[in-house]
């Protein structure tokens, strides 16, 4: 299922793809395309949700040039509270069609990956590990005024 806020990118496809009898994947709104699924049918989630990255204008590098960072609709939110209630919302839906044994992977930086997972925890879903991502190739941190976020999260 591909996480999305406002319908799918422009550039994606309306399409669904079937692989086998085994795997779908949707594009479009992630809670509209889960209601359409049947309560308890899935039995592994993978969830790559808007990061809320709250970019004010352009990122420049030290030599003025742009940076092509993610800056689409469906990454912004008016508050904290708005994007914890679209959060909220797609995790509720998540619960609904998973099966009672299924698992469920959310990977986030650290512009939402606490947020996610307090939600997570409020909703009494059961955190069994974090994982690491080791970024070989991070962004690089052009002002040299924190670390190089050289990593993603992963809550299982």
């Amino acid at each position: 299922m591909v996480a999305s806020r406002r319908g799918a990118s422009a550039r994606a496809p309306r399409v669904s793809f079937t692989a086998g009898e085994s795997g779908r994947i949707f594009i479009g709104d992630c809670v509209a395309e889960m209601a359409k699924l049947p309560a308890e049918s899935v039995d592994l989630v993978f969830a790559d949700p808007p990061y809320n990255l709250q970019l004010q204008g352009d990122l420049k590098r030290p030599d003025d040039s742009r940076v092509d960072a993610v800056d689409d609709d469906w990454d912004k939110f008016s508050s904290f509270s708005a994007y914890d209630d679209f959060t909220r919302a797609w995790l509720i839906a998540c619960r609904r069609v998973m099966k009672r044994e299924a698992t469920l992977w959310v990977i986030g930086s650290y512009h939402n990956i606490f947020r996610v997972g307090a939600l997570l925890q409020d909703l009494r879903f059961w955190i069994l590990n974090d994982v690491v991502w080791r970024k070989s190739n991070p962004m690089p941190n052009f002002r040299g005024r924190r670390f190089t976020n050289a990593h993603e999260t992963l809550i299982w």
